[in-house]
């Protein structure tokens, strides 16, 4: 028996088209919620949320209104002294700053960014609760792992298109003071990180990341307007904008990396997501501007890091600067 044909009304078919997209891009699909530009405030983990919150709860020119989760990542929107702010943390290391940064941008129009957390010093004169802005990030373990040649106590194998990297880093050195002059940590040979976006054909090796001028001028300026920060009766803080700071999915602890660090990035802290935040905003062309406050002294310390005694009181300091960032904005 023949079956007679179905007559169903293209208006139908768009229907049952369109509500399956929406359906789906509820579920995996950037959407934007708000058509007026967000300031992102951002931290990496728990202790710096729990200082930013406490800073939005004790000033009454601030307020959370609103919050979205999308896969695991809590984005919190609000508004400071009127103007809106999205605030949410990235989680720790460079791939979670990565991917949460970039569902941010997805989702919601984000104008710029302010990143606030704690970090280890590098540079000797910095204590726990010191302050730093740093104008350039850099990646210290995006690197070349490599074999000791036979006899030559020293001396490593190093891959052809490494050796060529060498040799193109000295030209742009030429042009760019702020290319490091790379030297080994023992078989660990430092490399920059390819990064492409639009308008470029192909990648494109990349050394570090600049903060947007703007934001750095403001935390100068923030930092003039600032009173007297604490940190747990022992000290007050120092701030400092400018400089070197480097990013690794390494927690560094150990007194020779940290001197490697400095030497060769001229490095004021180290931490786990910076220079992964710098490069999707700037990929996305975003502004942005990161605040680091001391925690511990990555490895220079003696016995024990006391990155558990300092990283709420430190992330307290941080989020002072912030705001008063805002402020001068």
């Amino acid at each position: 028996m023949k079956r007679p044909k179905l007559n169903i009304c293209p208006l139908i078919i768009l229907l049952i088209f369109v509500g399956c997209s929406s359906k789906k891009s509820l579920n995996y699909g950037p959407q934007s919620f708000y058509q007026e530009g967000f300031t992102a405030i951002v931290v990496a983990y728990e202790p710096e949320m729990l200082a930013l919150l406490e800073t939005i709860e004790a000033n009454p020119t601030a307020k959370i209104f609103d919050e979205y989760t999308f896969k695991g990542i809590k984005y919190r929107l609000g508004t400071y002294n009127e103007r809106p702010i999205l605030i949410f943390a990235t989680g720790i290391s460079i791939a979670n700053a990565a991917m949460s940064m970039q569902m941010a941008f997805d989702y919601f129009p984000v104008d710029q960014v302010v990143y606030m957390g704690i970090a280890g010093a590098v540079n000797p004169k910095w204590q726990p609760g010191d302050v730093i802005v740093p104008e350039r990030w850099y990646y210290h373990d995006e690197s070349v792992y490599s074999n000791p040649k036979p006899k030559n106590d020293g001396e490593y194998i190093l891959p052809e298109f490494y050796i060529s990297f060498l040799e193109d880093r000295k030209k742009r050195q030429v042009d760019d003071p702020h290319i490091p002059d790379y030297k080994p940590f023992r078989f660990i040979h430092p490399d920059d990180v390819l990064i492409i976006k639009d308008g470029m054909e192909e990648p494109s090796a990349k050394a570090y990341f600049a903060a947007t001028p703007r934001l750095l001028e403001a935390a100068r300026a923030a930092i003039e307007a600032l009173p007297p920060q604490s940190i747990i009766g022992e000290r007050f803080s120092k701030f400092s904008v400018g400089g070197n700071g480097v990013t690794g999915s390494v927690f560094v602890d150990n007194r020779n990396y940290r001197k490697w660090t400095r030497e060769v990035f001229n490095a004021e802290v180290t931490e786990m997501e910076s220079a992964a935040v710098g490069q999707v905003c700037e990929i996305n062309e975003v502004d942005w501007v990161i605040i680091r406050s001391i925690s511990d002294l990555a490895g220079g310390q003696e016995g024990v890091n006391v990155e558990h005694i300092y990283d709420v009181e430190a992330s307290r300091a941080a989020a002072a600067l912030l705001f008063a960032l805002l402020d001068e904005l």
